[in-house]
């Protein structure tokens, strides 16, 4: 059975609301053509006129237009003038039953929801560069969205709340996001947004339920095994299945919260680092969280309270849990657990006065606000962590002023933001989280060199011809290209460009923090971080062979036939001092 197209469906409900009317307009216009041929005319040199066919059509014709061209070819008759009264009226009653058609079926959900959908369809068809679904906007698809704005990544978005969607029209992104109003797991809405077009890079699954966002992902790789699913759970079963899918990325923003919170008391260095990566508000490269050391008390005890849990405790890190439903023999031994919500008796039973700080972890935002008063009022002097469950409560929590807020949506886009820029970035911090402080430190003390006080920008690049097809077509002849020479500036030979080469890919293995004399090869994904303007610099050199042979050799070479011709013929005058490079910051 074929399927149905969304143009099929928006013309057989055309069809079904305009069939009548337009069937009106066709009988009351043929008969008024007809009788306005049959009826008796003026009389002329004695004789009786009739108005042919083709004079009643067009009579007709500037009549239904209300243009009035006058009597034509002659005068009318009694009779003509009679029929004419009458066709007009008819003709203006089959013109408001039309028109009315025509406003209901404007007004008609499903005719909207067809056109909607065709529009959608037609211009993510019409996509050529690179771009990603999102399924969901709600407030992590929300704020992804805007990350990918600020990188100036395109991306098609589906959600079922309508009132999502019209918030989508009213949002200053730097590229166009069109949006759809649908049933984000249906395969042909799938479709429509793009999950078999070549330049979809992958697909974001974000609903608010796990059951939908399984569907998803199970649609996306029956329709697109090639394509990327990154998929948001929150459910140990779903999250088991979703694992069993190959080119599956799960997103669990209970690990997500518990591993940004564990950085923030042991390693606030890489804590600071990644914060600054993402761009987290008020964050300074080199200036991390002073926490201080100590039990801490975690308020909440459901799957995100056991992820932090399990964090600080591989750490040895005290922790006294407060929690209603706290389970003794889960919690393990030696926990100290309270059972009760956290207000200030639970907080003093829990050792609030000599505690180094607080995790107020539970999933609502009224009960962790109000924590954060009891904590200031017992121990001004603890270290206040909070989670933020909610995008629109942001004021109050800006009002609370705890010391960390890590908001669920938030942490969630982030995660998955530099996952879609380049998955080496989370490869990166992962990476320093394993080594000693002090490699993460001589990292920073470099970007900060690099990129002062500017914003931080990743991207990365693939030394791939359609990417970089200066590079790779040097390296098929034969050439040798280091990091170093690569990031040099064309502009002011032979500094280098302000930016630091984080990672390198090669055939399935990472290089972490490369030094400047890494030879590439062809197919090598390169993970740099540095100030917007590089990126387009470094475009210029990945492109033009000339540039790109400049920075390498620090020759500037000919371009032409005439040129290289006279400068063939002087070196042969000067002999093989003519082919020394230039000196530094010099070009002929």
């Amino acid at each position: 059975m074929t399927p149905t197209s969304d143009l099929d469906r928006v013309t057989m409900i055309v069809l079904r609301y305009m069939r009548r009317p337009l069937f009106a307009l066709l009988f009351v216009y043929s008969v008024g053509i007809m009788g306005m041929a049959l009826m008796p005319g003026q009389v002329v040199d004695g004789e009786t006129t009739n108005m042919s066919l083709f004079h009643a059509f067009y009579f007709f014709t500037y009549t239904a237009t209300t243009t009035g061209f006058g009597e034509l070819p002659n005068g009318f008759s009694e009779e003509q003038r009679l029929w004419t009264i009458f066709c007009l009226y008819t003709g203006a009653t089959a013109w408001f039953y039309a028109i009315g058609s025509l406003i209901r079926l404007v007004q008609n959900p499903h005719f909207s929801q067809a056109m909607d959908g065709f529009r959608f369809a037609r211009k993510v068809k019409q996509y050529r560069e690179p771009f990603v679904i999102l399924c969901g906007f709600g407030d992590t698809g929300s704020l992804l969205a805007r990350g990918l704005s600020d990188h100036r990544m395109r991306a098609v978005i589906l959600d079922s709340d309508p009132e999502r969607i019209k918030a989508l029209g009213v949002r200053d992104y730097s590229v166009a996001m069109p949006g759809l109003c649908a049933d984000t797991s249906a395969p042909k809405h799938l479709l429509a947004a793009g999950v078999e077009h070549p330049a979809c890079r992958a697909l974001v699954a974000l609903t608010n339920d796990d059951d939908v966002n399984l569907k998803i992902a199970v649609m996306a790789r029956h329709l697109n095994p090639r394509l990327r699913v990154i998929c948001r759970s929150t459910s140990a079963r779903h999250e088991a299945n979703l694992r069993a899918l190959d080119n599956v990325t799960v997103v669990d923003p209970f690990e997500i919260f518990a591993q940004l919170l564990h950085w923030a008391i042991v390693r606030p260095e890489l804590h600071n680092l990644n914060s600054w990566f993402v761009g987290a508000r008020g964050v300074k490269l080199g200036v991390p969280l002073e926490v201080p050391r100590g039990d801490w008390i975690l308020c909440g005890y459901g799957r995100m309270g056991h992820w932090i849990h399990r964090y600080l405790e591989a750490q040895g890190v005290g922790v006294r849990i407060i929690d209603p439903e706290v389970d003794t023999e889960e919690a393990g031994d030696g926990a100290v657990m309270v059972q009760s919500h956290a207000d200030h008796l639970a907080l003093v039973t829990a050792g609030i006065e000599n505690a180094a700080g607080v995790v107020a972890a539970t999933d609502r935002d009224a009960d962790n606000l109000s924590t954060l008063l009891s904590v200031t009022e017992l121990n001004p002097q603890a270290f206040r962590i909070v989670r933020q469950n909610r995008h629109e409560n942001q004021v109050a929590f800006d009002a609370a002023r705890a010391d960390l807020v890590l908001q669920h949506s938030l942490t969630t886009a982030r995660r998955i933001l530099k996952l879609l820029i380049s998955p080496l970035v989370q490869e990166l911090i992962e990476w320093l989280a394993e080594q000693e402080p002090a490699q993460t430190q001589g990292l920073v003390a470099r970007l900060q060199v690099a990129t002062g006080t500017e914003p931080p920008h990743l991207w990365s690049v693939r030394l791939v011809p359609g990417e970089a097809p200066a590079v790779t077509d040097y390296l098929e002849a034969g050439g040798v290209v280091t990091l170093g020479a690569l990031c040099r500036d064309a502009r002011a030979f032979p500094e280098a460009l302000p930016c630091v080469a984080l990672a390198v890919r090669r055939a399935g293995h990472s290089i972490m923090l490369p030094d400047e004399e890494c030879p590439l090869d062809a197919g090598d994904e390169i993970l740099f971080c540095g100030i917007q303007w590089v990126e387009h610099m470094l475009q210029a050199t990945l492109h033009n062979p000339y540039t790109l042979r400049y920075v390498v050799t620090g020759v500037d070479a000919p371009r032409g036939v005439l040129f290289a011709w006279l400068e063939e013929r002087r070196r042969r005058v000067m002999g093989p001092a003519a082919g020394r490079a230039p000196r530094p910051g010099s070009r002929r």
